[in-house]
């Protein structure tokens, strides 16, 4: 396409999504600023979804007299703006609490650009920096961070810091290009320290009260738009997470916590489940507002998002794939559209799911598993029985009559229903096409649920151990994710397989752990066959599951050597579930019996996990992948527990380093993971 015709393209492109255009043009002088004044930007600045000729850069800037004021922004090769290649007015908008995105074309592809804004004071925010995407046929290699899950309320965004530093202190040519973030930049539940001073041993930092919240317990939970408002201000003040924004453009996904915690579609579930149409619509606005990204709904553009009247209105009229065609809930979900994809050079195409807002109720949250969720057995549920509920009269072979739970022949309850659905109808067949379509050398899937199983074989406990496992089958920790929804976890394997799919990588948040592993569509005692791989990060700040345990689980129960650990009974607790979804009920035995990691490793089942290359339950921190034409490379780099505030300029202390590789494979084949190295250590992790 010829310049001027990419130019007029630009101009109908930001008409379209009703986005102010500013286009590159001859270099000329910057703005005299009277200063940076960057209470005058509170929530600073930030960039995003970058494509090789243009990028969406986004600030808030609230009125100081009441009316709002037109913002110059001005756009540079140079971080000094020595010259200034772009430069124009955007009004923030009191309907959009006071941010304002701003389109800027005429771009060079791989090129590191600066930015500001000016009020009309003369007055300049914090200098950002961006980065455009390359062109589809360039095939320099693409590096950048998965992230996910930061919660300020509860810990601090420290790896953040860790993650800046490291950065800045590469040579260009190796920096990161962007941040993925997978979701949960906020969390909707807000604990007070008046109310609960600490939370799983830590110590409860003050971002409220929300301005019109509800109670449910010890938390204060949003009511209307003004509340989520409240919060995204409170994580864009904190150092780390605003600093990140404005070094790096981001590519946001949601999950759960920026509308509400265990949510599907549209309909919240803290006390007991309720409709909540008003209240996703709040959290849809918010979310744009606040998160700037090319998404569609109902919007005048990217300009601002013009809520749908909804009522709260049960779920009703549910289709095949769970969906509720309930007109609020319909109106309330299809306000935004955030699933969507981009190219990143020869290398990459990066393919975003929502697995939120179309998904139906997790069959283990049904009132029809509440008689199969074994007691005692903290986070499992039986495997065997959660495939067949969730198939329901899909189940491969036609659906059984009955379930064998606690030696007993119980009825099916699930054996009329149609299968659990996570993406819904639309957006599985956009997936499915955008998957078999894709001309990139890697598919990357920015997904916020895990499809790495973690399961252990507690059927395999001796005789007379009590609590006894009622199933005859595997223990599944992890029923809202992907594992709880076997039926189209195994219907999109299996697509990827058939379709000859290959480097396909899911890209994983939402754990608050680290894993890396296969995908395939069944594991052991059915057939193991790897399609794909999948890497998942720890959270940012969240408390992982190994923090969760140790803060609820005493260590002296019959069931705790396959949750805790200590070694020869002294010294810090340990994680021993990650024995337990690696190795098995033996190994862990064995450990609590010896302490030997040797003697553990000795006893494991091979048929537990053959899938997991590695499993850190305890791990905080971020990861990095660096894709090239040859391989796939993802750092994970594992940091202490973000319970306290930086006390050094490098944020936190890291724990480990570990890096695998995935080379590129054939239709037909089966993808292989490498383990090219570790650094530092991990409990129960690196020692296996």
């Amino acid at each position: 396409m010829s310049t001027p015709d990419r130019r007029q393209f630009l101009i109908a492109a930001a008409a379209s999504v009703g986005a102010s255009l500013v286009m590159t043009g001859p270099a000329g002088a910057a703005t005299n600023v009277r200063g940076i004044a960057r209470d005058r930007f509170p929530e600073g600045v930030a960039s995003a979804d970058p494509q090789p000729d243009n990028v969406l850069l986004w600030t808030r800037c609230p009125p100081r007299t009441g009316r709002a004021a037109d913002l110059q922004v001005e756009v540079s090769e140079y971080d000094d703006f020595r010259t200034v290649i772009a430069h124009d007015q955007v009004t923030p908008l009191t309907e959009a609490d006071w941010t304002c995105r701003v389109l800027v074309g005429g771009l060079k592809p791989s090129t590191t650009y600066w930015y500001r804004f000016i009020d009309a004071d003369g007055y300049a925010s914090r200098t950002g920096r961006t980065f455009t995407a390359p062109n589809e046929r360039d095939t320099a290699p693409v590096r950048f961070a998965f992230v996910s899950c930061q919660n300020i309320n509860i810990g601090h965004a420290t790896p953040l810091r860790r993650m800046l530093v490291e950065d800045m202190a590469r040579p260009e040519a190796e920096q990161l290009q962007f941040v993925l973030h997978l979701g949960d930049f906020i969390y909707e539940m807000i604990w007070s320290p008046a109310d609960q001073p600490q939370v799983q041993g830590r110590t409860v930092n003050e971002i409220g009260p929300l301005p019109t919240g509800r109670r449910v317990g010890t938390i204060q939970v949003p009511t209307t738009i003004e509340d989520y408002r409240h919060v995204y201000r409170a994580y864009l003040a904190d150092r780390d997470i605003q600093d990140a924004r404005a070094r790096w453009p981001f590519i946001c996904i949601w999950d759960n916590h920026e509308f509400s915690n265990r949510c599907f579609q549209s309909q919240i579930n803290y006390d007991d489940p309720v409709p909540a149409q008003s209240l996703k619509v709040a959290a849809n606005q918010a979310w744009f507002e606040y998160i700037p990204a090319r998404v569609t709904g109902t919007t005048d553009g990217l300009r601002r998002f013009l809520p749908p009247e909804v009522s709260d209105t049960p779920l009703v009229d549910i289709d095949d794939h769970g969906l509720s065609h309930e007109p609020n809930n319909l109106a309330a979900i299809n306000s935004l559209s955030v699933y969507r994809a981009l190219r990143w050079g020869a290398n990459v195409e990066l393919i975003l799911t929502d697995n939120r807002s179309f998904k139906s109720q997790s069959v283990a949250e049904q009132n029809i598993a509440a008689p199969f969720m074994p007691r005692g057995f903290p986070w499992y549920a039986p495997q065997d029985v959660i495939e067949v509920l969730d198939a329901g009269r899909d189940y491969p072979g036609g659906a059984p009559d009955t379930l064998t739970y606690n030696g007993e022949a119980v009825p099916n309850p699930a054996r009329d229903k149609p299968a659990g659905s996570i993406l819904g109808q639309r957006q599985k067949q956009w997936f499915k096409e955008r998957l078999a379509g894709s001309t990139a050398r890697w598919k990357l899937w920015g997904n916020s649920f895990g499809m790495l199983h973690r399961r252990t074989d507690f059927q395999n406990l001796p005789d007379g151990f009590e609590p006894k496992w009622p199933s005859a089958g595997y223990a599944l920790s992890g029923t809202d994710d992907w594992c709880g929804y076997p039926a189209e976890r195994r219907e999109l394997l299996n697509f990827a397989k058939d379709q000859g799919v290959t480097n396909l990588v899911s890209l994983v948040g939402d754990r608050h752990a680290f894993f890396a592993g296969y995908l395939s569509p069944d594991l052991p005692p059915q057939d193991y066959a790897p399609v794909a791989v999948e890497f998942v990060v720890g959270s940012i700040s969240t408390p992982s599951v190994f923090q969760a345990a140790e803060a609820a689980l005493p260590l002296d129960r019959p069931l705790s050597p396959f949750y805790l650990a200590r070694k020869n009974g002294e010294g810090p607790v340990l994680p021993a579930m990650n024995m337990a979804v690696r190795y098995g009920v033996d190994s862990c035995r064995e450990y609590a019996r010896s302490g030997d990691i040797e003697a553990a490793k000795s006893v494991r089942n091979p048929d537990v996990a053959p899938h997991l290359a590695f499993a850190d339950q305890g791990g905080h921190g971020f990861a990095i992948l660096t894709a090239t034409p040859d391989d796939l490379r993802v750092e994970f780099i594992g940091t202490v527990r973000p319970d306290h505030p930086a006390t050094t300029p490098d944020g936190i202390e890291v724990s480990y380093r570990i890096t695998h590789r995935v080379a590129p494979w054939a239709k037909g084949k089966q993808p292989r993971l490498e383990h090219l190295g570790t650094e530092g250590h991990a409990d129960l992790v690196t020692d296996l």
